[in-house]
């Protein structure tokens, strides 16, 4: 049962997470800013891939070309399916990345207000924009490839019947909330000097909390627009995480506020 509750109590961050940031419209604002600029690109590369879906299931279930028909219809649309899937995955995987990028000077303020309001970081190591943005960068496209080297296997295998719309949205929502959760906890982390390779190391200790955390943002980034108008709140609920991870109260020993 402690590993549900470690589940239950990481999906609840990203809940406090958004109460955190409610309670400062402005910052909700201004976090919400980057996030829409990612939002309109990909929701025209979503427009592309359904405008071409037809044509990308033909090409991916080649092999049944001579399949008889109603066979081969049945595998068109497991085919799109599998492409539509796929597609939506990646672009949960690699929004946080891009939107981070973005928007790192906004998302840093978000994530050391919420810090403060639980004590602050004694030990923080101070990083000028370049170098935090070089090393954002270096980490996102780590994770992005990582994403895509995922999303490969899970294409394959989604393509099996059955097994392909049960199981693999399973694993696909397992997997997608660990790299979310790595990707997210990037800003607090490196507030500590820490990069991904620590971040890999604390999070593995905490699995259930972490994957309970990830997996909540994962499942609500799903939800049209809800990777947009969620992204503070994501960011909020990572610093939490973060904290209660390298063992630093999430209680409020402060009065500053969002």
């Amino acid at each position: 049962m402690s590993v549900f509750r470690e589940f239950a109590l990481g999906a609840g961050l990203l809940g406090r997470g958004l109460g955190l940031v409610l309670r400062s419209p402005r910052l909700l604002l201004i976090g919400l800013v980057p996030a829409l600029l990612s939002g309109i690109l990909y929701t025209v590369a979503l427009f592309l891939l359904i405008r071409f879906l037809p044509d990308l299931a033909a090409l991916v279930t080649w092999f049944a070309d001579d399949w008889a028909e109603w066979l081969r219809r049945t595998m068109r649309v497991l085919g799109g399916l599998t492409v539509l899937g796929s597609g939506i995955l990646l672009s949960v995987l690699t929004f946080a990345a891009v939107t981070l990028l973005i928007g790192d000077p906004f998302y840093e303020k978000i994530s050391e207000l919420v810090e403060d309001r639980f004590g602050g970081v004694p030990d923080a190591v101070a990083a000028g924009f370049w170098q935090s943005l070089r090393r954002s960068l270096a980490d996102s496209l780590k994770l992005i490839g990582v994403s895509i080297l995922v999303g490969i296997p899970l294409f394959l295998l989604g393509l099996i019947p059955v097994i392909g719309q049960t199981v693999i949205p399973v694993l696909a929502a397992a997997i997608g909330g660990w790299l979310l959760a790595l990707e997210l906890t990037g800003v607090p982390f490196q507030r500590r000097g820490q990069r991904l390779r620590h971040r890999r190391v604390v999070l593995a200790k905490r699995k259930p909390l972490t994957l309970g955390f990830g997996v909540a943002v994962f499942l609500t980034f799903l939800i049209p627009l809800g990777a947009v108008f969620l992204m503070p709140a994501a960011i909020a609920g990572a610093t939490l995480l973060s904290r209660r991870t390298l063992n630093r109260p999430i209680e409020i020993t402060t009065t500053a506020s969002l």
